[in-house]
């Protein structure tokens, strides 16, 4: 996870009273889930009603506006990360709330492609893995820096095979990309958890917890939707 140009700073010397830091993290750490949570009901939602309805599904996976709704939430997530430092807490909020959207857009197909109870099977799974993982993130002693490395290029490796298994359509290749994606996004997780609390700064005003808490939530809502995704793969029951 990027520092988005914040420095944590050694709150023991910025003379904080020590219980005011615990409750000043808690309340950045449970704004943080809060908002990670509503952009994945925002999601989900938005995911069902194009798939229920449709007009609208087939105005999106019908014609080629389905690339530009795969690419968008891309876009967003490049273009958010690269200009959190000069833009508002509300501004970042807002491209929050319609990133979450778009994805939903983009993740409509899997009602069509996955059995509904294997969804919602694979989503409580998802959820209870993810909880578990952002745990041990926030309350190990233990430092996480060392996984950093080794999860890039986890991350670099899937993008790679899933080009190339998309000309060769090859089903155990498939299964390996799903197989390691479970566990390099589980280790970005707590991975990802214990840098956002490092984020925390009991001197930052309003509007920088702001978006630090809105850098955090954007991070844990593609480690929980990309969880998700390849445990969908692995778990579901592919009607194609």
């Amino acid at each position: 996870m990027a520092d988005y140009n914040y420095q944590a700073r050694p709150v023991s010397s910025a003379g904080y009273d020590a219980q005011a830091i615990d409750q000043g993290l808690r309340t950045y750490m449970i704004s943080v889930y809060q908002y990670m949570m509503l952009g994945v009901g925002v999601t989900g939602l938005t995911a069902y009603f194009t798939y229920s309805t449709p007009a609208l599904f087939s105005l999106i996976y019908g014609t080629p506006l389905q690339w530009v709704v795969a690419l968008a939430p891309l876009g967003i997530v490049w273009f958010v990360f690269g200009s959190i430092a000069t833009m508002s807490a509300a501004r970042a909020q807002a491209w929050f709330w319609a990133f979450s959207a778009i994805m939903g857009l983009s993740l409509a197909y899997i009602f069509r492609a996955y059995v509904g109870t294997d969804i919602v099977k694979v989503f409580f799974v998802t959820s209870a893995s993810f909880g578990a993982l952002s745990l041990y993130g926030y309350t190990t002693p233990r430092s996480l820096s060392a996984w950093g490395s080794f999860l890039f290029m986890g991350l670099v490796g899937i993008i790679i095979a899933m080009v190339v298994n998309w000309f060769l359509a090859s089903p155990a290749i498939d299964f390996a990309i799903s197989a390691i994606g479970v566990i390099v996004f589980a280790g970005l997780t707590a991975y990802d958890t214990q840098k956002i609390k490092e984020m925390y700064d009991a001197g930052d005003d309003t509007e920088t917890a702001g978006k630090k808490a809105i850098m955090g939530s954007l991070t844990l809502y593609l480690d929980f939707i990309n969880l998700f995704l390849f445990l969908l793969r692995l778990m579901g029951n592919n009607r194609n």
